[in-house]
């Protein structure tokens, strides 16, 4: 097995590696003056099993770039098999078309890797469940649920409320609700435009609760923070966040910072800014070992899915 990291997170590839015992493989990314991307592989991969970790986060189409050469160069190389790690997957938003003449960038996305030479595709929570088919080949989803659960359980007591911040979250909020046990509810809100959401009602039972909500990608926090603010109008005794990826773009940390959110946990799928790593509210947690187990069972011809029973 063969471990290469590209720039976009590299203290999560490195984790990566610790966890499995295998030291990251030497490589040379960097960029001409222009930007251009320029990648040399320093070891022989020839006949490897190698696996490329690289977040499409921001800046998104830098790094998507980056991932791609860096497969093309293993291509060239003769690498026997390719496997994308993506903690991240960028452009998964555009899963549909929202509106007339416009594109399914998710598709794009999974087709440029599948023509720049991947074998296959290891990823995290999948913005949408679909985007699995939008690959020509195989795809692991895995499920931040069990990292989640583990950190709620070790650190929170009984009489819990697992909230849905919306109705498109509700399957995945059930499933932490059913492993530890807890109520579950619903906020049900309006969106009057992009990029601006209302809450207008909540569905379940919330008041003197502790409530936690669960969501798989915080941007801009709005929908988190205006949620917040429901869940303590309807009487809960507080309002926290768990989140897969801390998109956490423009003014959003200062945004949940002000807001009745008494805590934001997020996972290192995306490399923390310094905003992050300076806030009271927000606190990181480590998918690294979700990562490496996925990865030598991948390696090993062992069920992924398995990790999820």
């Amino acid at each position: 097995m063969k471990i290469i990291s590209g720039n976009s997170n590299r203290p999560l590839a490195e984790a990566i590696s610790t966890s499995l015992k295998v030291p990251l493989t030497q490589a040379s990314i960097r960029r001409f003056a222009d930007m251009e991307v320029f990648v040399e592989i320093l070891e022989n991969v020839r006949g490897e099993d190698v696996f490329v970790i690289q977040s499409t986060s921001y800046p998104a189409n830098d790094n998507l770039m980056e991932l791609l050469v860096i497969i093309d160069a293993l291509r060239r190389g003769s690498a026997r098999r390719i496997t994308a790690v993506l903690p991240y997957y960028g452009y998964g938003r555009q899963d549909r078309k929202s509106g007339p003449r416009t594109p399914i960038s998710a598709k794009l996305v999974a087709n440029l890797i599948t023509r720049a030479g991947a074998d296959r595709v290891l990823t995290l929570d999948l913005h949408a469940g679909q985007i699995q088919g939008f690959f020509d080949i195989p795809v692991d989803n895995l499920y931040g649920e069990p990292v989640f659960v583990k950190d709620i359980a070790e650190r929170y007591g009984a009489d819990l409320v697992i909230v849905s911040p919306d109705v498109g979250g509700v399957v995945r909020a059930r499933a932490i609700a059913k492993r530890l046990e807890a109520d579950l509810a619903i906020i049900d809100k309006r969106r009057e435009r992009a990029g601006v959401s209302e809450v207008m009602n909540i569905i379940g039972e919330v008041q003197g609760r502790r409530c936690i909500m669960v969501d798989d990608i915080v941007d801009s926090a709005g929908t988190l923070c205006n949620a917040a603010g429901a869940l303590m109008a309807a009487g809960a005794t507080e309002a926290r966040a768990y989140v897969t990826h801390g998109v956490l773009s423009g003014g959003a940390v200062a945004r949940v910072t002000a807001s009745p959110l008494k805590e934001v946990v997020i996972t290192d799928s995306i490399l923390a800014t310094e905003a992050v790593r300076v806030s009271s509210t927000m606190r990181q947690i480590t998918i690294a070992p979700l990562m490496a187990n996925a990865i030598e069972r991948i390696s090993s011809e062992k069920s992924v899915s398995s990790l999820f029973d």
